[in-house]
């Protein structure tokens, strides 16, 4: 029997940002230590099939499983305990895992969705739980709870779909009122900018909403930070997180968006933030409690607008609670700058999946002598 931790690596999934995940996933598998790790590979294609090995490799090599393809459930079996590749070991021909790496972003995958799943399982895995991976990844309840411990953010509000398409103009005109132009319009279940526009008129903003609308329910309308920069810091650890070195990004288009993170390198990234070694040590202590706050654990990446007047004020924008893992993604940059390499920033990962794992199985379900 080998010696080494056992990984699950789970990637693809149903949403938007299927793409961003199997290149996150490449990435990955590229660094991982061979001689710390075996690595098997599960896949979850657009459909929300997911796939045994032969198949994962295929989508992670091409992207995509041929369509016929002889496609099998990775299954938790519950009634009998045996699935092709069973979360808890038990599955016929395959080895047991002793943690799992759930590189999804978005729906399906970085809202807590598969982190229940796994919760039920009884598998240590990467990341945020339950609670904090639906929280970060909705980001009206974001907002509602950094408003609640008083964290600096613009101006915003949040508008169900069905009322948008009931009667658009009244929403218009409300938000209008409220917040001006521009604004950006977002899904709120979302990442990696998919669905995200800058409305600067009616024509825009009705087009906006609808965009939005195609990816969530619930639509988020922010008023436009003016004159800032966009300032990103990466967090690691659970109880007592550690922050990296500020980072800035400079988008080549009218905001940072798809094209901008994940298709081209026209966009310029400066580590550190050209920020004032105060702000950027605010900035730092700033993601430290917005993670805490949202009850992450494991990674995020927390990203702000800081003005670029005399004052520098600082605004979160946001927290991604399985930021991207490409070779162009912020996290591991701000990490790399920061000492840690790719490498040794799975290493921390796993580590700390396996520490929070333990710390849940101290807490008992039974009663004891309520139960006699």
């Amino acid at each position: 029997m080998s010696d080494r931790i056992r990984v699950g690596i789970l990637f693809g999934g149903r949403s938007a940002e299927h793409e961003v995940s199997v290149t996150s996933a490449r990435s990955v598998l590229a660094a991982i230590d061979p001689g710390k790790y075996d690595v098997i590979l599960i896949g979850i294609d657009r459909a929300g099939r997911w796939l045994e090995a032969a198949d994962a490799k295929k989508l992670l090599a091409s992207g995509r499983v041929e369509q016929g393809a002889d496609v099998r459930a990775v299954a938790l079996d519950y009634v009998g305990g045996r699935g092709l590749v069973s979360l808890d070991g038990s599955g016929a021909g395959a080895a047991g895992l002793d943690v799992i790496f759930p590189i999804l972003h978005g729906p399906f995958g970085e809202d807590g969705t598969v982190q229940g799943l796994l919760e039920l399982a009884g598998i240590a895995y990467v990341g945020a739980g339950v609670l904090g991976s639906a929280v970060g990844m909705d980001k009206d309840m974001t907002k509602r709870v950094l408003r609640a411990e008083g964290v600096p953010q613009v101006d915003y509000a949040a508008v169900l779909r069905s009322r948008w398409r009931a009667d658009p103009d009244l929403v218009r005109h409300e938000l209008e009122q409220d917040l001006g132009y521009p604004v950006f319009i977002k899904p709120a279940n979302l990442g990696s900018s998919v669905g995200i526009s800058k409305a600067h008129d009616a024509a825009t903003f009705a087009a906006g909403m609808d965009e939005a609308a195609r990816y969530d329910r619930k639509l988020i309308i922010e008023a436009n930070a003016e004159n800032c920069r966009e300032v990103e810091v990466a967090v690691l650890g659970n109880d007592d997180p550690q922050t990296s070195v500020a980072g800035e990004i400079v988008p080549a288009s009218d905001f940072y968006d798809y094209r901008a993170k994940y298709m081209d390198n026209a966009s310029e990234l400066h580590i550190p933030a050209r920020i004032r070694p105060e702000t950027a040590e605010q900035v730092r202590q700033m993601a430290r409690r917005v993670f805490l706050a949202v009850e992450a654990s494991g990674l995020s990446r927390v990203d702000f607008f800081v003005s670029r007047d005399e004052q520098e004020r600082i605004y979160v924008n946001e927290i991604n609670t399985m930021p991207g893992f490409t070779p162009i993604s912020m996290y591991p940059k701000l990490w790399a700058a920061s000492g840690v390499d790719y490498g040794q920033l799975i290493d921390r990962l796993i580590k700390l999946a396996l520490e929070r794992h333990r710390d849940r199985q101290d807490t008992t379900t039974d009663r004891g002598e309520l139960d006699a």
